[in-house]
This record gives C-alpha cells, sequence and structure tokens, in this order.
C-alpha cells in the first residue's frame, strides 16, 4: 500500500488546482534545476543541485543517470540513500493529480539500490537497501529490501535469499571465501 496523503477537490480536475497546491514560483525553479541536472554529466554537481536547489536528501556516492526526471512541484518528498543508482530516463514522482483529488507521499529509496532505466515510481512507496528494480518497471508498491523486482504491474523476481542463493557462486556478488 502507498503512503499517500489524500486532498480532495471540487469543480474542474485536481490539476487545474496546481498553483493552489504549489507556488507558481517554485514550480519554474524547480523546473530550471532538474532541466539543468538531467542533462550535465558531472554527478556530483547533479546531487548539489538537487540538495541545495530542491531540498532532496541523497547520500554520499548516489548516481543519477541522464534524463532522470524528479517531481518538479515536491522534489523535497525525494530522499535517496548512499551509493545507489538511479538508471538512464527514470522518473520519480511525489505527487499525482487526478479528477477529484490530489495525492502527496514521500518517495525514500534506501542505500546500495539499483534502479534501471526508463523506471517511473510513483509517490508513497519505499524502496529497500539493496534491493534492485528492472529496466522499465512501475513501481507502485514498496520494495522489500534486497529483492529483484520487475514488470507492469511490478512483481518480486527473486527475494534477498533468492538472490543470494543465485549469486552465491559469483566472481563479483557471491560470498567471499575466508582466507
Amino acid at each position: 500500500m502507498r503512503r499517500t496523503t489524500r486532498y480532495p477537490v471540487e469543480g474542474a480536475n485536481s490539476l487545474w488546482h496546481v498553483y493552489k497546491t504549489v507556488p507558481f514560483g517554485k514550480v519554474v525553479k524547480n523546473f530550471i534545476v532538474i532541466q539543468l541536472a538531467r542533462y550535465t554529466p558531472f554527478l556530483g554537481m547533479k546531487n548539489w543541485l538537487y540538495k541545495t536547489f530542491l531540498k532532496m536528501k541523497i547520500g554520499e556516492h548516489t548516481s543519477f543517470a541522464l534524463m532522470v526526471m524528479l517531481d518538479v512541484m515536491f522534489p523535497e518528498k525525494i530522499s535517496v540513500g548512499r551509493n545507489t543508482v538511479i538508471g538512464y530516463n527514470t522518473t520519480i514522482l511525489a505527487h499525482e493529480y487526478l479528477i477529484k483529488e490530489y495525492r502527496l507521499g514521500d518517495v525514500e529509496i534506501g542505500s546500495e539500490v539499483m534502479i534501471g532505466a526508463n523506471t517511473t515510481i510513483l509517490p508513497g512507496v519505499q524502496i529497500g537497501d539493496g534491493a534492485i528494480v528492472s529496466a522499465g518497471t512501475l513501481v507502485h508498491k514498496d520494495v522489500p529490501k534486497g529483492a529483484f523486482v520487475g514488470g507492469n504491474p511490478m512483481r518480486i523476481i527473486y527475494t534477498k535469499e533468492e538472490l543470494a542463493a543465485r549469486w552465491r557462486e559469483d566472481a563479483i556478488y557471491g560470498l567471499k571465501s575466508e582466507e
């Protein structure tokens, strides 16, 4: 279940009420910062822009690939742990504007997480430490720690334990023998 707060609207659909919910100047500033960061090849600069101007929480050595699209209206509701990779053209949303309501929810992405290209993450989800999200996934619910998920609708492909068993003999991801 996603953790979002619901706000009802009357009359026109909720997107017509957008500047009652978020200041226009904030959206313009956020848009400019996000567009600069989407195209810069400098990972440290992206993180600095996001932390300084968007008030996001980002861990050390986290990498946002080219063309990642963050929520323009509420980027401060997105947090990412350390040493995480957000793949090319991923979209991370903290809001959704519907017909009779809009919803806001924090997005919490853990540490050592790998998110594949062209993934969409919806508001109000948590992605646990060490999780892997396959390319092209719609993340519409929480992802357990260490799980490998993918698809639309998203499903668990391997649990943390199943993935560890598959990688046991792998030279890079496997368990190292004690010497």
